[in-house]
């Protein structure tokens, strides 16, 4: 199933994000935000005129972001057939759990002497507890991914902060094709706090030890999930 006109029609309100100087990246910084929102889910064919059109870029800006999406492992390039949103396989997963229990886990245990800069932490924390409140679980998995970019944050690194960038976004294909977030993300809330809560009290190893069962729980829950929705659909 391709994208139609009509559907990518909301595109045109991003429209003035890309200023006067249109970029493919500011274009891909769009599209790259429409994919983390489900806008753009996993398999969908990306409709070159119709989102050209909508965002007002020539064909070759679009197809430069493309391009530079396609390196970030968010988009497929298929001969004859055009551009899609990537299904991650089973085996993707797992690889991202790997890098992210290996980047995570070494930036909390390389962390310095405290107090940590935790504000940003504590914003994502009380942004997933109001989405559950209003049962928005895609606004819960939206906090989820902020809190673990703002603790790799905590490094300050920016090519660190690259790293995650990409595989948190390759993350979210994967919870878009889970059919039920509610149970994929309500467990994470309270374990998002109790990270929080350990380095506020300068409890750093306790912080790694958390977020090592924290990743070892999703990678096993998601894994099992997700592998079950892709056999059923081969």
């Amino acid at each position: 199933m391709g994208t139609t006109e009509s559907e990518v029609g909301g595109l045109a309100e991003d429209r003035p994000l890309l200023g006067r100087t249109s970029t493919a990246e500011r274009v891909a910084d769009i599209l790259r935000g429409r994919i983390a929102e489900g806008y753009f889910p996993p398999g969908e064919r990306l409709a070159e005129d119709a989102i050209g059109k909508a965002l007002g870029v020539s064909r070759n800006t679009l197809r430069e972001a493309f391009r530079l999406l396609t390196h970030e492992r968010l988009l497929v390039h298929e001969l004859n057939r055009g551009v899609f949103v990537r299904i991650l396989a089973v085996e993707d997963v797992e690889d991202i759990y790997r890098t992210r229990r290996l980047v995570e886990c070494a930036v909390v245990q390389g962390l310095g002497r405290p107090p940590y800069a935790l504000e940003p932490l504590d914003a994502a924390v009380a942004d997933g507890e109001r989405a559950a409140r209003r049962h928005d679980w895609k606004g819960v998995a939206t906090a989820n991914i902020h809190f673990h970019r703002e603790l790799v944050g905590l490094a300050g690194s920016a090519r660190t902060d690259e790293l995650m960038r990409g595989v948190l976004a390759e993350l979210r294909l994967a919870f878009h094709v889970v059919d039920d977030p509610k149970r994929l993300h309500q467990p994470y809330l309270i374990r998002n706090r109790e990270i929080l809560e350990a380095l506020r009290s300068g409890e750093r190893n306790g912080a790694v030890r958390l977020l090592a069962d924290y990743l070892d729980d999703s990678h096993r829950q998601l894994v099992e999930a997700y592998a079950g929705l892709v056999a059923a659909g081969d």
